[in-house]
């Protein structure tokens, strides 16, 4: 258990702002299924697994469909945003309703597998392992579970350490108790793919004869790349995006779906979704970015960082499992690697276990340039949404304060005869134009007419 030290907060290291980004770490598949008891229920053939994300996927996907969107504006402004014949259609109708319980139904589920994911692999900040072992268990998403014992990449030395006891090896897909393991690698990649089929929602609403705007083609656009480097460098955030996103989605289709049948839906519920669409722009772009920004502490035990190295060598030589059929094969013969490496350096390893001391040191909670790429990617795709929402805000509340202003001056009393203090007022018009802002910003973004 380490010591209750507070959270150091310093610049990140020039180092890490480095592009294109340093190529390794590689990342690594999920588990096989019935490998560990958190394992997914299938497998994802490893070869489809690492071609989707090459660069050159996303790119080429967001360009096309930028492209595309485009053009099919031209089209709807030259025919006077005129309906298509296909959306009069009953089986167009149909479709709508299908696309949105899909991503209602799938979205809930890489909910909720993210929810046992987090619940496996998130320390408790008031546990034995105090703060530190929770913000431990967010920033290191590789490695055995516990305060020190993740295994990290170390850019300089080009190879995977550890903090913790000096036979600890470099990560593997049977590792348990960190979030890439329990969940994130397999529902994170999922959810990476779903922002391709979620620019359907870009042709429902062209088909309806209405204009998709340059916001909601950069809002796809956006998210493909985002969700790509967070995957591709197992960025730490990107969990966030994955375990909010997918909730706030959820809720959002099954809104459209309800809309579709000509339900009414309480105001409430709406204003509800749609304060929490926005929050989520909002509020990630801080979180993403505190990634850089945070250090903490950890325990250390002496030769560590050497045995790590060491293991890492012989790790990296190690033949990665590749289908179903080698799963069992697979595992044991990891399980044989380490048994042979602590048996090989078992003489240095007992000697240096004798002479072992444990201290403590402060650890930055991003280590590579990959992670923090995906992190400053995330902020800047999400800094144009924050400022429209602001400019929103701002317009609204100075509309409504002058609004305000001139019948206080006709009436020489308060808005429905009632003698408000200034505060009282300033919190209803920002409450209100905070609400209109958020409902602008949704338009923009999510366009309408998908139900």
């Amino acid at each position: 258990m380490s010591p209750e030290l507070p959270l150091v907060v310093s610049l990140p290291s020039p180092s890490l702002f480095s592009f294109p980004p340093g190529s390794e770490p590689g990342f690594m598949t999920p588990p096989p299924p019935a490998s560990i008891p958190s394992a997914p229920p299938f497998s994802i053939p490893e070869h489809i697994y690492q071609a989707v994300l090459d660069p050159k996927v996303p790119i080429t996907i967001a360009a096309v469909y930028a492209v595309t969107a485009k053009l099919l504006n031209a089209y709807n402004t030259s025919t006077g945003k005129k309906p298509w014949a296909l959306s009069k259609t009953r089986a167009f109708w149909w479709f709508v309703v299908a696309h949105n319980v899909f991503l209602a139904v799938y979205s809930a589920w890489t909910w909720w597998g993210m929810f046992g994911a987090l619940r496996r692999s998130m320390v408790n900040p008031l546990g034995p392992e105090g703060f530190s072992g929770f913000v431990d268990s967010v920033c290191r998403l590789n490695g055995p579970g516990g305060l020190g014992n993740a295994a990290f990449f170390d850019e300089q030395s080009q190879s995977w350490q550890s903090h913790s006891s000096p036979t600890s090896l470099a990560p593997s897909r049977f590792d348990q108790g960190r979030l890439w393991n329990e969940g994130l690698a397999f529902y994170g990649w999922i959810f990476y793919l779903s922002k391709f089929y979620e620019v359907l929602d870009t042709f429902i609403i062209l088909a309806k004869g209405k204009l998709s705007s340059t916001l909601q083609t950069y809002h796809h656009a956006g998210a493909m790349m985002c969700m790509w480097a967070g995957m591709r460098y197992m960025s730490s955030p990107i969990w966030m995006f994955v375990f909010v996103n997918s909730g706030i989605h959820a809720m959002m289709y099954t809104y459209y779906t309800v809309t579709a049948f000509n339900i009414r839906v309480p105001v409430f519920i709406k204003r509800t979704l749609t304060s929490l669409q926005i929050t989520q722009f909002l509020v990630g772009a801080s979180y993403a970015m505190s990634h850089s920004f945070v250090s903490y502490t950890v325990p250390v035990t002496a030769g560590a960082k050497a045995a790590s190295a060491a293991a890492a060598a012989a790790a990296t030589a190690a033949p990665a499992a590749a289908t179903i059929a080698d799963n069992i094969k697979t595992f044991v013969s990891e399980a044989a690697t380490r048994a042979m490496s602590a048996a090989e350096g078992a003489p240095s390893a007992a000697a240096a276990l004798d002479q072992a001391t444990t201290s403590y040191t402060t650890v930055p909670c991003i280590t590579t340039s990959g992670a923090t790429f995906a992190v400053w990617l995330n902020v800047l795709y999400l800094a144009p949404l924050t400022y429209l929402f602001m400019s929103f805000f701002v317009e609204s509340y100075l509309r409504r304060s002058n609004a305000e202003s001139k019948k206080k001056g006709k009436s020489g009393k308060a808005t429905k005869g009632r003698r408000l203090s200034n505060v009282n007022v300033d919190v209803t018009l920002a409450e209100k134009a905070g609400w209109e802002a958020a409902k602008n910003v949704e338009r923009e973004v999510y366009g309408e007419g998908k139900q």
